[in-house]
């Protein structure tokens, strides 16, 4: 019985949910520092992460460290950012889970990354962003993230009990 248990336990973990602890306030007010968090893998079997979506993935500059952000654009949509508002193929974004804070950008020049806008997102990649604009580093800093890290989408917040609920 135990056996199983455990076997059941680890192919739930490698092939429908894991859970993180969310250690930086990159994307309050949405997740809170320390809020627990299941992300779930099931949906980018079937289609590829879309923009709005929460998504975890490994951490372009970290080996072994999962981030958490929304998905702000595709591959091939450009992302521009005007006055502190972001543009998606020409568009301000309406971004009310960002309390409207600016979105300006991250100037970089260590590591080879060239992040400038307008910024076209590469084939098999998406653009991502933090909820709390003015302390996160997101695609602004390390730019577009690569599908293949992409690790599952945010779904829902365990722990603690005042934060429960879905993303």
């Amino acid at each position: 019985m135990a056996t199983m248990v455990v076997v059941i336990t680890v192919l739930l973990r490698l092939f429908v949910f894991v859970p993180y602890e969310i250690p930086s306030g990159s994307m309050e007010d949405t997740i809170k520092t320390g809020d627990m968090v299941f992300s779930e893998k099931i949906t980018y079997y079937m289609h590829s992460p879309e923009c709005g979506d929460v998504v975890t993935f490994q951490d372009p500059e970290v080996a072994g460290r999962i981030l958490i952000k929304r998905v702000i654009a595709t591959e091939g949509q450009v992302v521009d950012l005007v006055d502190g508002k972001v543009y998606v193929d020409g568009f301000e974004l309406d971004e009310p889970y960002t309390g409207y804070r600016p979105s300006y950008p991250l100037y970089r020049t260590a590591n080879g990354v060239d992040v400038s806008f307008p910024y076209t997102v590469p084939e098999g990649e998406i653009w991502v962003m933090g909820d709390n604009r003015t302390s996160s580093q997101d695609s602004r800093y390390f730019g577009s993230v690569n599908l293949s890290s992409v690790t599952g989408r945010a779904a829902f917040i365990y722990w603690p009990i005042s934060d429960v609920g879905f993303l």
